[in-house]
């Protein structure tokens, strides 16, 4: 299979995957929203820094060390394995032990038993690691997608059958541990790799040196997007945590996911070809300017439509979220970029520059957090954007020494998509002014007038990257 068959097959199943299990969160996600009430949302985001931080260390960099490897062994495979495992048993006693300082933390006594039984998912998650690392390696994001599509249905149908026979912030917890349980379950009863009893020092050091730069990396990077959370829940309320959490989802479904497809993609793909520089920033090129035209227009698009989309699936009780979403979506917007500025060193081996580029833009961050504590929500996202334009400079410098493509080529090839996204955002967002009809109508027309317009000026001006993604698509579904 060639490297553009393999890339094309590759992103079909990721995006299958990550927009099937988009649908279906989403979906689950309206309905508990409407069962359930912001400040039980707001009780499981006081969690997720430190759930976040513990599968940091459980991975520790060796997920990008297999894949990046050319010739894994199954001692390699064993090794890590066995160091994930243990760590996974490592965190979860420590969660179960430091639960009580959590809630007094917070001020909150319902947490400690609420970090107690999510701290089970850190040993699922452990034993799933590598399952995923060699599907992923070999491209197989085929199996990974049938998995993921049957943990949400069934996890989501749980979580959705308690919450509705009352269980509050239970149904919440039940969600996120079945979900794992079943991923994991059926990762092992489909994925043919089973371990072996050895570890190899040798290679866990190999790997070690270029994962730990980045699970210092990713340290960095959990703690930061986290740390907002932290900051809201102790601060603010839980309510308002709930707010902000609802529009950070909300915020992240396209974003995220979207750079979650092509990460997880293009860094074996250019991890293959990073031998050959002319070849690596071509195919890199294509891949930021084809990102960002999706992501531009998703999110602009998003911001556009946040109150009658918030009001017409989640209810009037959420409403004050709908700022918080508005603000996100422009932080958001950006998060593609940045991202993939930042693989390039993962792909070239420069896990020690990652790092150096994690730990400047952290202690950047510091002022923003101490004016979000001082001010208010508002002006802590307003402070992540401006943070984030800095950051996105600092990311694109190592581009321009690796492989001689610059923020102003970037820009340059991010202006026409930028222009398009931010037109139609305009014209669907007055819209929403001028229509005088249910927010359900509202978001209908919007939507379909949003999409229109897309279509309409992309075709009518020729635009390269929408129809080198045109293509794509027709090609793979004529397959």
């Amino acid at each position: 299979m060639s490297l553009k068959q393999k890339t094309i097959t590759g992103l079909s199943w990721s995006f299958i995957d990550n927009f099937a299990n988009l649908g279906i969160t989403f979906i689950v996600g309206i309905i508990l929203a409407r069962l359930l009430e912001p400040r039980e949302f707001g009780l499981v985001g006081m969690t997720t820094i430190f759930i976040a931080i513990s599968q940091s260390f459980i991975d520790s960099g060796f997920t990008q060390a297999l894949i990046r490897k050319q010739n894994c062994t199954q001692t390699d495979y064993s090794t890590v394995f066995f160091f994930n495992l243990a760590v996974g048993i490592l965190f979860f006693i420590l969660l179960l032990i430091t639960a009580p300082l959590i809630s007094s933390f917070f001020n909150e006594p319902q947490l400690t038993l609420i970090v107690q039984v999510l701290s089970l998912g850190l040993i699922i998650s452990a034993l799933t690691i590598v399952q995923r690392a060699r599907l992923t390696k070999d491209i197989n994001f085929k199996l990974q997608t049938k998995i993921s599509i049957i943990a949400t249905i069934v996890s989501g149908g749980i979580g959705i059958w308690m919450a509705y026979s009352g269980y509050g912030v239970w149904a919440l917890l039940t969600k996120t541990i079945t979900g794992f349980a079943f991923t994991s379950l059926l990762l092992w009863m489909w994925n043919k790799w089973k371990p072996t009893l050895e570890f190899s020092v040798q290679s866990f050091k190999e790997m070690f040196s270029f994962g730990s730069k980045l699970l210092l990396s990713g340290l960095l990077d959990t703690t930061y997007r986290n740390i907002y959370l932290l900051i809201i829940g102790k601060f603010f309320s839980a309510t308002e945590l709930g707010y902000y959490a609802r529009a950070d989802q909300f915020a992240n479904l396209p974003s995220q996911n979207i750079t979650g497809v092509i990460q997880r993609v293009s860094y074996p793909i250019l991890s293959s070809i990073r031998a050959d520089i002319p070849k690596l920033k071509t195919a890199y090129q294509r891949l930021i300017k084809s990102t960002m035209l999706i992501t531009f227009v998703l999110m602009l698009g998003l911001a556009a439509i946040a109150e009658p989309l918030v009001l017409t699936l989640i209810g009037h009780k959420w409403l004050p979220s709908v700022i918080y979403l508005q603000l996100l979506c422009f932080y958001g917007m950006l998060y593609p970029l940045h991202a993939l500025n930042l693989n390039i060193l993962n792909v070239l081996g420069r896990s020690d520059l990652f790092l150096k580029l994690e730990v400047i833009k952290k202690i950047l961050a510091v002022p923003v957090i101490i004016f979000g504590i001082l001010y208010g929500i508002k002006i802590l996202i307003f402070g992540m954007i401006i943070l984030a334009i800095i950051a996105l400079y600092l990311n694109s410098y190592w581009s321009v020494k690796f492989i001689n493509y610059s923020l102003k080529q970037q820009t340059k090839d991010l202006i026409p998509a930028f222009s398009i996204a931010t037109f139609i955002g305009i014209i669907v967002f007055g819209l929403g002014f001028i229509l005088d009809v249910t927010n359900l109508a509202k978001l209908i027309v919007q939507i379909l007038m949003g999409t229109l317009l897309f279509v309409g000026i992309a075709e009518a001006t020729k635009m390269k990257d929408y129809l080198y993604i045109k293509a794509t698509v027709l090609e793979k579904l004529k397959k």
